[in-house]
């Protein structure tokens, strides 16, 4: 009878296993195309033709807003003196044909646009590409299971010996290494946000700068009051988001290039023809020749004719690369070429009217509506301007690089438009401080024509390991590219530097600052990190405590905010330590950004256990992408309760995986598991919800009395009270440290983390459920 008894229930094991493997197997098989749904629902891009056109015609108002405006000002910045010999003007009109070829046509539209991460343009973008396929990033928060997402997109195959594997493990080599090139994104990245005060103050001031054309006799103080009241109005607006105005932008600059191209071309008619001659590169060549030191300095006003470059990748999101391919060749390029032809052919007739040729070339009849236009696509470009400043701030928050500030998402339909109230506040501080303290416009154009190159040379260097580590090109393409650009950016980089002392000082000095504050914030966060990782407590030291965890334990949740992805962080040891009780169930949430523009709501949550069942212990791993927008506390709270009762159901149906990873750290891997961490332990992320759901609904999964047992024990804590308990961790250094070391970390780190949002402001945490931690470390 009790051999009888026993095999019965032997055969019931085999039949429930079997009948586990077919659940499993029926999993893995709705995973799978549901992570190929996800994977299509991020990736497709719908190419219809009518589709096509609307979304070419709406990347006019956001892409190229910036571009189009520089007819405004690039043939004064060229010559701030009268035109002497017609010549000049032809050889100035070749330059300008050839630079936008070269650059914004080939370099940028077909070319760097390709390189944008699942839609996303910008500096930070390319650098996530790049953290997803090197092991460059600083703090090594990332698992193997981020690789799973359908956003990640990363193509791991490389053979061993190929170039782009020996520059991969040349990258990953030297800590030194992985620092300059963040350091690099950082730099480029705040001339990007220099571009952002400069691009206002330009495209404003020149635009009101045709008041003067229609009255010689107004002064320059009072051009200067009209800009200066643009400039405030528009940075007064933003808190009100583009979404409700968004929709003229498209129109106006499509107006706007049209008009430009139509005057351009009854200049060609109305002076002649003969300036298209610059069509052909010879006439570059006797430009040099002619005006030797004088004609090479001059390539500073002509680099502003392909200012906002930089701003077309950058606001590359929410278009595909054809549409704004379509929108550069069929309307951007035709209309400048037109522009800037016909104030040449205007300029070649009357050279004394170099200054404002633009609103001298437009006949009396239009002057005023043209007027009106310049001014819309003026504001239109600084708000193009704007915007990507707040997205790149966004991108830097995310990676860690910048102050914790208040992101505001000023739309529902649209996650990409936000506001950032204390950036807006100091763009605007600087904007009017630029417009105001220059003399004239030509000091501003030597400024932002210094930031635009420098923002080149940077994305030039990322597109060279994006064309070697991700598209794996050969290296005679990667060579052709780089040199091309390198030698183009380096000229007039060179052309720039003649122009320091005249105002291209400024955004040199915009960036460094910029600089020191993002790269001292993230010194500060990488060390809070280490020494997170270094004074993680051990498992077996908690398994020692036993289930009470030598404490009280009451009734309540507790979730204790970690920047660690496994381990037990040394907060709680410090924590329990002072304390004489902790809640009965513990929670501790690690919320981590990913080298990713987004990651899927179905994909946010990681969910496994701490230890064994009745210590009742967990970890939370929230994860977003640069893009994403932390949620409110309550939707977070109810969305991570959700999948710690989703993870509960899982692991009482999964065999033999009630294990973490912490509590059988001592075991070899198992090949089997599914995340590839030690012991095989579970680990549930809530992009199989629907399918748990599904089969639960149809009774193939039968809940076990443990498991109603602890799901009902999870919902009494829970109503009991949920509290946040958050570090509150001060850096100081050393009392040996270096003197610049003592100065980043026990001022400037510290002024920063003093005026910066608290993480409970971040989380949304309300004070009564507030428990702060504090705690100092020594670096």
């Amino acid at each position: 009878m009790e051999m009888g008894s026993r095999t019965e229930v032997d055969e019931d094991g085999d039949n429930n296993k079997g009948r586990m493997w077919d659940l499993d197997q029926q999993f893995d098989r709705s995973i799978e195309e549901e992570a190929g749904r996800l994977k299509n629902m991020y990736t497709e891009k719908q190419t219809s033709p009518l589709l096509l056109l609307r979304l070419a015609f709406q990347s006019l108002g956001v892409v190229y807003g910036d571009l189009g405006t520089s007819p405004l000002y690039v043939f004064y910045n060229t010559f701030p003196e009268e035109i002497v010999d017609p010549e000049d003007v032809v050889g100035a009109l070749s330059l300008i044909i050839y630079s936008l070829t070269l650059i914004p046509l080939l370099k940028y539209v077909f070319v760097v646009c390709k390189a944008n991460d699942n839609g996303q343009g910008g500096t930070f973008a390319l650098y996530s590409l790049l953290c997803r396929h090197a092991n460059v990033k600083i703090i090594p928060n990332q698992h193997r299971t981020d690789e799973e997402l359908t956003t990640y997109s990363c193509s791991t195959l490389i053979h061993e010996k190929s170039f782009a594997a020996k520059t991969k493990r040349w990258l990953e080599k030297d800590t030194y290494r992985k620092n300059a090139l963040l350091i690099l994104v950082l730099f480029g990245t705040c001339n990007v946000i220099g571009d952002g005060i400069l691009t206002p103050a330009i495209s404003v001031l020149s635009a009101s700068g045709g008041l003067k054309v229609a009255h010689p006799r107004m002064s320059n103080g009072v051009i200067l009051v009209v800009a200066v009241v643009i400039l405030v109005g528009l940075f007064s607006m933003q808190h009100y988001g583009t979404d409700k105005v968004s929709w003229l932008f498209a129109p106006i600059v499509f107006l706007w290039f049209i008009t430009t191209g139509g005057i351009g071309a009854y200049n060609i008619w109305k002076y002649g023809s003969s300036v298209l001659k610059a069509f052909s590169p010879v006439y570059i060549f006797r430009y040099f020749k002619r005006r030797r030191k004088d004609g090479w300095t001059s390539l500073g006003g002509i680099m502003l004719s392909i200012t906002g470059t930089e701003a077309l990748f950058a606001d590359l999101a929410h278009f595909s690369v054809s549409a704004v391919q379509l929108a550069f060749t069929v309307v951007v390029f035709p209309c400048l070429l037109l522009a800037y032809s016909g104030q040449a052919a205007y300029l070649f007739n009357k050279g004394d009217h170099v200054i404002d040729p633009f609103y001298r070339s437009i006949p009396d009849c239009i002057y005023w509506p043209v007027f009106v236009i310049a001014t819309l696509a003026a504001i239109v470009a600084s708000q193009a301007a704007i915007s990507a400043t707040y997205s790149i701030v966004k991108q830097a928050l995310a990676h860690g690089c910048f102050p914790r500030v208040k992101v505001v998402h000023t739309s529902k339909n649209f996650l990409g438009q936000i506001y950032v109230p204390d950036i807006n506040w100091i763009l605007m501080v600087l904007c009017i401080f630029v417009t105001a303290g220059f003399k004239n416009q030509s000091q501003i154009a030597n400024a932002y024509g210094t930031a635009v190159v420098l923002v080149m040379l940077v994305t030039t260097v990322l597109m060279t390991l994006i064309m070697i580590l991700v598209w794996r090109s050969h290296w005679i393409i990667v060579i052709l590219f780089t040199g091309l650009s390198l030698v183009v950016e380096c000229t007039y980089f060179s052309a720039v530097l003649f122009k320091m002392d005249q105002g291209g000082w400024v955004p040199l000095v915009i960036a460094a600052a910029f600089l020191l504050i993002m790269y001292v914030w993230h010194y500060g966060t990488v060390k809070r990190y280490e020494f997170e990782m270094h004074g993680k407590v051990s498992m077996a030291w908690i398994l020692g405590l036993g289930p009470s965890l030598g404490l009280v334990r009451v009734p309540g949740t507790g979730l204790v905010y970690t920047e660690l992805a496994s381990g037990v962080p040394h907060m709680f040891s410090h924590f329990i330590t002072n304390l004489p009780a902790i809640h009965s169930v513990l929670v501790f949430v690690c919320v981590k950004y990913l080298p990713v523009y987004t990651v899927p709501e179905e994909e946010r949550f990681v969910v496994k256990r701490v230890g064994p069942k009745n210590f009742h212990m967990f970890r939370c791993i929230a994860r977003y992408g640069y893009k994403d927008l932390h949620k409110k506390d309550d939707d977070f709270e109810k969305k991570l309760f959700d999948n710690l009762f989703l993870f509960v159901r899982l692991e009482s149906m999964m065999e033999g995986c009630s294990d973490s990873e912490e509590y059988s750290w001592s075991e070899p891997p198992s090949e089997h598991s599914r995340d590839g961490n030690e012991g095989g332990n579970t680990m549930v992320s809530s992009s199989v919800n629907s399918t748990v759901v599904s089969y639960m609904n149809m009774g193939q999964i039968s809940r076990s009395q443990t498991e109603m047992d602890e799901l009902e024990f999870l919902n009494r804590c829970r109503d009991a009270g949920v509290v946040h308990i958050l570090g509150n961790t001060m850096v100081r250094a050393r009392k040996d440290a270096r003197f610049y070391k003592r100065i980043a970390i026990d001022y400037i780190y510290a002024f920063l983390r003093k005026i910066c949002r608290e993480n409970s402001a971040i989380f949304n945490v309300p004070r009564e459920s507030l428990l702060n931690v504090g705690q100092i470390i020594y670096v």
